[in-house]
């Protein structure tokens, strides 16, 4: 299969290791892509709902995937989130092509591009974490039966529909939540000179220009990746340009699912993965 190049691309939101994460959907993507430039920007790995009952082989080849990157030599960034927030306590860690950071601030041609996950602005994640845990075992829960009632709806012909979307559009306060959260990370951009701010966290892809709020003088561009558990999306920068990208099934109808030939495919009996987070959820209780 030909790669497409790509200078930068950005994901967040993965969830490995949760039943909502669409692991052989982000697998064919990362396949199909040959990044200059590869940000991990949060929650790929969710260690808050993290169980060694639920690990599927398509999650251990994500991260054979993104491994693989490293291994030739591509800058891969993994950005620390709220559900993967036990690796904070090794931020700043850099072997080779592979950095663990917080946040990072990339000079893209001649532009300033401040990027983090962004739950940092949830105010139920600064003062409620319990009840920031909760609703995450609730949306995963929704998930859930999302997919058994898609799974019905595609047997008789139908359409599929999105759950936490219908919820998102009917509550006032959850249009008002990503409004704010924009808001928010655009101003604090503009106040510190950069171009671009780029998060994720919020489950919602988005590219727009924010003017500065008050008396904040100027504007940025405001990046959202989005999430591969129901939008499937990433953001690539190529050619002077963002765009979102948008996974489609039926862009990969052609291919097969090819094993990847290479000495990470023994991941597991070099490292241990589920031991690893096994370990990383009890020290973080």
């Amino acid at each position: 299969m030909v790669k497409r190049e790509v200078d930068i691309v950005v994901i967040s939101d993965v969830h490995l290791g949760t039943y909502g994460c669409q692991a052989k959907e982000l697998l064919r993507y990362l396949k199909s892509i040959r990044p200059k430039i590869l940000i991990l920007n949060g929650d790929i790995i969710d260690i808050w709902q993290f169980s060694k009952s639920y690990w599927p082989e398509a999650h251990t080849k994500v991260l054979r995937r993104i491994l693989k990157f490293i291994a030739e030599g591509i800058p891969v960034y993994y950005l620390t989130g709220n559900h993967d927030e036990m690796l904070r306590k090794f931020a700043d860690f850099d072997l080779g092509s592979f950095k663990l950071l917080n946040k990072v601030l990339l000079n893209i041609d001649g532009k300033k591009a401040w990027i983090f996950h962004g739950d940092i602005f949830d105010v139920t994640m600064q003062h409620s974490k319990w009840l920031a845990k909760l609703g995450a075992v609730g949306y995963d829960t929704l998930i859930l039966i999302n997919s058994f009632v898609n799974w019905c709806l595609k047997l008789m012909g139908r359409p599929k529909m999105s759950f936490s979307a219908r919820v998102k559009a009917k509550f006032k306060d959850a249009v008002s939540f990503i409004n704010h959260f924009e808001q928010t990370a655009a101003d604090l951009a503009v106040d510190k000179g950069y171009d671009y701010v780029i998060c994720g966290h919020i489950h919602h892809a988005e590219i727009k220009t924010i003017q500065g709020n008050d008396d904040r003088i100027g504007s940025v561009v405001y990046l959202n990746s989005g999430d591969w558990v129901e939008s499937l999306t990433a953001l690539e920068y190529n050619n002077g340009n963002w765009s979102i990208y948008k996974y489609q099934t039926d862009d990969f109808k052609a291919e097969t699912e090819d094993e990847d030939k290479t000495d990470l495919e023994d991941l597991d009996a070099k490292m241990n993965v589920l031991d690893l987070l096994e370990r990383f959820k009890q020290e973080s209780h």
